[in-house]
């Protein structure tokens, strides 16, 4: 049964007086038209702005300038399905929701509907939450998230320091290279408008060192994680050799590397498919996968999870829609919050120690660090989404400028391109406003933490529900939460609400970030030896190993 709470605006029917004198074959034929176009009016306000929630899918239908007659499920980028929880099996009522009502940033449905806005400039949707068994069911769902990263958080290892691979072998499968190195080779032709994009994969997908910033600081691409991991597993002291050793099985495919390689050409989804398709054909074919069903397997994939729930459309995949990889556990940089076996961890950032050395060093920089600016932005306005707030952001940064009190790097036509102007503004600032990006996560969110910059969040989806493993269930100890509804209704000044926290207050706070999360958001140089420290490789792996032992 599908129930509409949308409410549409109603127009008057215009009354069509005739002259019988006057009428004629013109006339009968024409008279019609008034009629015609109000029917097509009301069926385009009636599909050009609606979300709907049926059967177990989040859909959300936008109209814009980009993107007319466009259908999403609960994700960023078009048609990409996404199973919501169960909360209440036995209702199957459908909730639409309109343009006119108010949404909030704390509940999942609505984060994801501003991920839409932020997607599609000019799309207006808001959630309709007006209605008691609504406002229910979004609460429900808000739980099962709470619920499953609480389930999460139950998987860390207990002790840290545990070294010993005694029964905690890591068997790392001898894939075919089309499944890894041959897409790497393929770099040249994945960002037509790069002529240097390979160059992101040097340095076992470090990138090109920045001397001028530091020791151990690299210019990473985001999407190098699946490279950087494989890496590491490589060289793991409890890798084993044999798969009768092993307790966890890491797959090294380049899935985001997949993604990426067809984005911008004109293919056909079964192309885009066909070598996830094989690699199940090649997984199902291995004694280890069927003798648990994937249950101790690991995937690492380098892209959101979106990227890889493609529904109807053209964008990205659908791995991880696959009835085979519902059980394997999948480390994303951005998880779907209701997929159990999705982890979020860390985004790579710039910086890579090599030793305790170079982290201790970058500690104290970071800690004596001269902070010029209360508050910096590096982000760029968005004018076609009037719904989003990074203009507001912007316009009230903007305003305490000549107190130095705000200060605003404007990232449009390249201007966040080189990391060291990045890194100089947040370790020169005390906040780092840390609004949605084109999905709720944002890899400025680890840059600003890295350089001892308090995070400024606005939905919590960016960071709360995503990283279990790698920041704390306390938020309040390393970020500042500020609703996003009331930034964009203009009833909060961020930059004067974030004036008024002490000092002592936001020491505190830089010193919980830079003495205890910092060295476990970072991925270490592939040859680095770390005694004191663990980072994020390292707890990533100690908690698979806690994971899986949990099946037996």
């Amino acid at each position: 049964m599908t129930i509409s709470i949308a409410k549409k605006k109603s127009k008057s029917t215009k009354k069509v007086e005739s002259n019988q004198s006057c009428e004629s074959l013109f006339f009968k034929v024409f008279h019609r038209i008034p009629i015609v176009i109000f029917v097509l009016t009301l069926l385009f306000i009636w599909s050009s702005s609606t979300t709907v929630i049926t059967r177990n899918v989040v859909r959300v239908c936008v109209s814009s300038r980009k993107l007319t007659n466009l259908c999403l499920s609960a994700g960023t980028h078009p048609n990409i399905e996404f199973p919501a929880p169960d909360v209440n099996p036995s209702s199957r009522d459908s909730v639409s929701v309109s343009n006119d009502g108010d949404n909030s940033s704390a509940s999942p449905m609505e984060g994801f509907v501003d991920a839409v806005r932020e997607e599609h400039p000019g799309a207006i949707i808001r959630a309709n939450i007006g209605n008691d068994k609504v406002d229910g069911e979004i609460e429900n769902a808000k739980k099962v998230v709470e619920e499953y990263v609480q389930m999460q958080r139950s998987w860390t290892l207990e002790y840290r320091d545990q070294a010993a691979c005694d029964g905690r072998g890591i068997y790392v499968y001898d894939l075919p290279s089309k499944f890894n190195k041959d897409l790497v080779g393929q770099c040249g032709e994945m960002m037509p408008w790069s002529n240097n994009f390979c160059s992101y994969f040097d340095n076992e997908a470090l990138g090109e060192a920045i001397p001028e910033v530091g020791k151990g600081w690299y210019r990473t691409h985001q999407y190098s994680l699946e490279i950087i991991f494989h890496t590491r597993v490589l060289k793991h002291p409890c890798r084993v050799y044999h798969e009768d050793e092993a307790k966890l099985f890491y797959v090294p495919f380049y899935g985001g590397l997949d993604i990426l390689r067809w984005h911008f050409k004109n293919v056909s989804n079964d192309v885009k498919d066909s070598l996830s398709v094989e690699l199940m054909k090649w997984l199902e074919s291995r004694k280890p996968w069927v003798k648990n069903s994937g249950k101790d397997h690991v995937f690492v994939l380098g892209k959101i999870s979106w990227d890889f729930r493609r529904a109807n459309g053209s964008w990205g995949t659908r791995l991880l829609d696959f009835e085979q990889m519902q059980n394997p556990i999948k480390l994303l940089i951005e998880r779907q919050p209701w997929h159990l076996n999705d982890i979020g961890i860390p985004h790579p950032t710039y910086f890579h120690p090599r030793s305790d050395d170079d982290l201790l060093n970058w500690q104290l920089k970071m800690i004596r660090s001269r902070r010029k600016s209360l508050v910096s932005f590096a982000g760029a306005a968005r004018p076609d989404q009037p719904e989003n707030i990074r203009s507001i952001l912007i316009n009230q940064c903007s305003s305490h400028s000549d107190s130095g009190t705000c200060t605003f790097q404007n990232c449009s036509s390249g201007g966040c391109d080189h990391p060291k102007s990045v890194i100089d503004l947040f370790s020169e600032s005390e906040f780092c406003l840390q609004p949605p990006g084109d999905s709720p996560t944002r890899k400025s969110v680890f840059d600003s933490l890295v350089s001892g910059c308090i995070p400024v969040l606005f939905d919590p989806f960016t960071a709360y529900y995503q990283y279990p493993w790698h920041l704390p269930e306390d938020h309040t100890k390393f970020s500042v939460f500020i609703d996003q509804d009331e930034v964009r209704e203009m009833k909060v000044n961020v930059i004067e609400k974030l004036m008024n926290i002490s000092r002592k207050e936001r020491e505190n706070m830089r010193r919980y970030i830079v003495y205890e999360l910092l060295p476990e958001l970072v991925y270490a140089d592939p040859n680095s030896q770390l005694d004191k420290f663990q980072d994020a490789f390292s707890v990533t792996i100690n908690n698979l190993f806690q994971r899986v032992s949990k099946l037996d």
